[in-house]
């Protein structure tokens, strides 16, 4: 070992994972690092840069690690001496996620990964380290001790967390053959299947494994001709796993034993049954879904098409929790934190381009997103609000806003949210406005209902801050509940409007459907199911005072405390709300649509009995609004 080896291992023994490796590890690490000076400001990866070989250790200076979030480079982590860095390559196979800049001159190791991973079969306190720093989050700055920097793939979220304990998906069928065939044909077998590794079993269970890697570094290499026993190529023996496998415990089997698939068998040996393979990919497709990963992986995006990928997982997410049993209350929740992180940056990138605002702002989401219950990809409905400003300013911020409204809009339907066929969102100059001219709108609409019912719409009291100024959306809720108090004419409005939609079921407790049109014989679950329930809770949520809630499963809930008398009613309208979404959501991803008109023969006896009884709630529902509004115009 030359001098300048000597200096890096006597460097790296008194940082942690280092430490736990050998003497004769270590010096083989040192002799394989290149030592990369930075200069101030100089980047060694960007964000979408592809994958180095190596992962690095801070030698001296400070190395920032930073990624493009609220509209502006955001560092997330220093990395100080002896702090380890840049470990993306060793868990996944796209692009760096973010961005590492010497925040002043420093030394950089570049530790090759084809060298470091074998050290790893038998060092579990390595191991262990890595383990720990799986679901952690970007430390903090802690130099002295060394910590690891997860650039991207594991993240400290409870839920994430909890996915590398979760059992992990894997391929059921895999391809077999026995150590007889040749290597040709197993090389037939992966090419006619698109499947890149084949299992070798004897009496059942699995004795090798052959991969593309053996192909290409065996056969194309010359080593064996294309007819030798696929006996003499495959690697073995096959590292085997029980099918209650986590996704933490399979990814520290591949490094320990620096292989890329998993064999699963009935008793977790190689004497059992194959039952299937886990691949590297199938670690990443868990990952991939992972809501931590796909928020972060959203803060770092710089296109509408990297956030229509996202949204597509997130559809994935939504259907696979379904299928698992999932509350639906659990999924909404996760999937609207999502769809909000992407209408989110869909607004930060348009102001990338754009500039920054002239004035101070908010961006919110009216309709089903402002109630976070946009599961599937439906209409986009949002409204602008920017601060005050000098009347000699007001065209010109206006214009800006347009602008960005234009912009924002474009992008999330590029993602897949369709525009709004009412025109309701932020890019329309109806609904860009100044505080006060929106202070003024729903004075209007509220204390002058007749009049102005025209443009008047009641998603417009489901909003929420998608990004900008709370105090603004504040203001708009105050304004809002001071003119609701004892307003009796818009309550009669908001009454009507409720119970103006057709009824779900006929005197004889028959499902109304559809005359005629393209969804003859369906049945409107929005319209005829969801609507009612979803007006119903705004009515009584307004005039209860109840603020801060949008959703409509919430807010029956909080009706129900409030309003105690009626606390059974509005219990069986919340899980009635909930099993008419779930019906509906699962339409829309069998169709690949919003879901609203149902096919009543496509349901099970049981189904369709479950969707009646969930519909009888509606009448005492509506009953309770006559009786407390006491409505005029209701006929």
């Amino acid at each position: 070992m030359n001098i300048i080896a000597e200096q890096i291992a006597e460097f790296l023994k008194n940082y942690a994972p280092f430490n736990q490796l050998t003497s004769e590890q270590l010096a083989e690490v040192a002799s394989n690092i290149r030592v990369v000076s930075l200069e101030k400001k100089q980047t060694l990866f960007k964000i979408n840069d592809t994958l180095h070989d190596s992962f690095y250790v801070v030698a001296s200076g400070v190395v920032n690690i930073s990624v493009i979030a609220d509209a502006e480079e955001s560092i997330i982590s220093k990395c100080h001496e002896g702090t380890i860095f840049g470990l993306r390559p060793f868990f996944a196979k796209n692009n760096y996620k973010m961005m590492a800049k010497a925040r002043e001159e420093s030394l950089v190791y570049a530790i090759p990964i084809a060298v470091f991973k074998p050290l790893l079969a038998n060092n579990s306190e390595v191991l262990n380290f890595l383990l720990e720093n799986f679901a952690s989050n970007l430390p903090d700055d802690r130099s002295s001790q060394g910590n690891l920097v997860s650039d991207g793939m594991f993240y400290s979220e409870k839920q994430s967390e909890a996915q590398f304990f979760q059992t992990l998906a894997y391929n059921t069928t895999p391809l077999l053959a026995t150590s007889d065939n040749t290597a040709q044909e197993v090389a037939q077998l992966m090419a006619e299947s698109l499947k890149n590794n084949v299992i070798i079993f004897e009496r059942n269970g699995p004795i090798g494994i052959v991969t593309h890697a053996d192909l290409a570094s065996k056969i194309a290499t010359g080593r064996y001709p294309i007819h030798t026993a696929v006996s003499n190529i495959m690697s073995s023996p096959v590292v085997t796993v029980l099918e209650n496998v986590s996704l933490a415990e399979a990814q520290l089997l591949m490094l320990k034993n620096n292989v890329t698939h998993l064999c699963v068998t009935i008793d977790g040996t190689d004497k059992s049954t194959i039952k299937g393979v886990i691949s590297e990919h199938d670690l990443i497709a868990a990952q991939a879904s992972n809501p931590g990963v796909l928020i972060k992986e959203i803060k770092r995006s710089l296109s509408s098409k990297e956030l229509k990928g996202i949204r597509t997982r997130l559809t994935n997410l939504i259907q696979s929790s379904i299928q698992k049993n999932i509350p639906l209350t659990h999924i909404t929740n996760i999937a609207s934190e999502i769809n909000y992180a992407i209408l989110k940056r869909a607004v930060e990138l348009s102001i990338l381009e754009l500039g920054s605002p002239p004035a101070r702002f908010a961006w919110l989401s009216i309709g089903s997103q402002g109630r976070k219950e946009q599961l599937l990809l439906t209409d986009q409905d949002s409204i602008l609000v920017f601060e005050d400003v000098a009347q000699d300013k007001y065209i010109e911020v206006k214009d800006y806003f347009l602008k960005l409204g234009k912009k924002t809009t474009t992008t999330l339907e590029t993602i897949g949210y369709q525009l709004c066929p009412q025109g309701h969102m932020a890019s329309n100059m109806m609904w860009c406005k100044s505080l006060t001219d929106w202070i003024k709108q729903y004075g209007n609409w509220m204390n002058a209902t007749r009049e102005n019912a025209t443009n008047l719409s009641s998603i417009f009291f489901d909003y929420e801050l998608v990004i900008g100024e709370q105090k603004i959306e504040t203001a708009i809720n105050n304004i809002v509940f001071e003119n609701a108090v004892n307003n009796t004419l818009f309550f009669d409005f908001l009454g009507n409007d409720a119970l103006r939609k057709n009824s779900p079921l006929s005197f004889f407790k028959k499902f109304i459907v559809e005359e005629e049109g393209i969804h003859k014989d369906k049945f409107d679950i929005k319209t005829r199911a969801l609507m009612p329930l979803i007006d119903s809770a705004r009515l009584f949520a307004l005039s209860y005072e109840i603020k801060g809630i949008n959703n409509t499963y919430t807010r029956f809930k909080q009706l129900a405390i409030v309003d105690p008398k009626h606390s059974e009613i509005y219990l069986n309208c919340a899980e009635a709300y909930l099993f008419l979404t779930k019906i509906r959501t699962l339409e829309g991803l069998k169709n690949e649509n919003s879901g609203q008109y149902i096919n009543l023969e496509e349901l099970s006896k049981i189904d369709k009995e479950k969707l009646k009884n969930a519909l009888i709630p509606m009448k005492e529902l509506e009953e309770l609004i006559k009786d407390k509004f006491q409505l005029t115009q209701f006929s």
